[in-house]
């Protein structure tokens, strides 16, 4: 009986080893995200290693640096450009918010399109990143590609994305504290279910051309 409760493949065991494995690359994630531009090569390799960790391959740290080395330019433009299209676009819906111009009902609406928008490219931008050598603009419009292939997909991981925004900003503190330590890393290795799903129609069958995988 002893024996099979201290057995490292007891699910007890392997639960509390995956989720100290999780713990860790949300460390790895915020220490190396805290330079601020090296977020978009931070998060490029949570997704990478989140992916290989479903499949149990390779060690999380060594899976984690191998992807961040190896995206961080790409990585950077892309999020730099992310960061400057949502600032813009925030800043454009408060603008219109607050104005009393004709037709800024219309501007406003309009703005908010081109924000959803911004948020569905932005679920699969690092996500292809992480998994297919592709030029930035190629891999900008894929994720706009694949959402649009992959509606329920994208559907559910918008949901679990914005549960974990709100659940943040309408938190308490410890809520934040958690997300700060754990839940960063558990989210993304949530959506990388989906990912992984998604990405293995592409890399099984080949079906786009101008995806090259690993």
């Amino acid at each position: 009986m002893f024996r099979s409760i201290f057995n490292p493949d007891n699910v007890v065991f392997r639960a509390i080893n995956r989720f100290g494995q999780i713990w860790l690359l949300n460390m790895l994630w915020v220490l190396c995200s805290l330079p601020v531009f090296t977020i978009g090569a931070s998060t490029t390799a949570l997704i990478y290693a989140c992916l290989k960790l479903r499949k149990e391959e390779g060690y999380v740290t060594q899976n984690f640096f191998h992807s961040f080395k190896e995206n961080l330019k790409q990585s950077t433009i892309l999020w730099l450009l992310y960061l400057a299209v949502g600032v813009l676009a925030g800043v454009a819906l408060v603008f219109w918010n607050n104005t009393d111009i004709p037709g800024k009902e219309l501007a406003w609406a309009a703005t908010l399109l081109v924000l959803i928008l911004y948020g569905v490219s932005l679920l699969y931008v690092f996500a292809l990143q992480s998994r297919f050598y592709n030029t930035v603009r190629n891999t900008v419009k894929f994720s706009f590609l694949l959402a649009y292939r992959n509606l329920v997909e994208t559907f559910l991981m918008a949901l679990i994305a914005v549960a974990f925004v709100l659940i943040n900003v309408f938190g308490v503190f410890l809520v934040n504290f958690i997300s700060l330590n754990f839940g960063v890393a558990f989210v993304v290795y949530l959506l990388s279910a989906h990912y992984e799903k998604i990405f293995s129609i592409y890399i099984e069958k080949k079906e786009e051309p101008d995806i090259v995988t690993e």
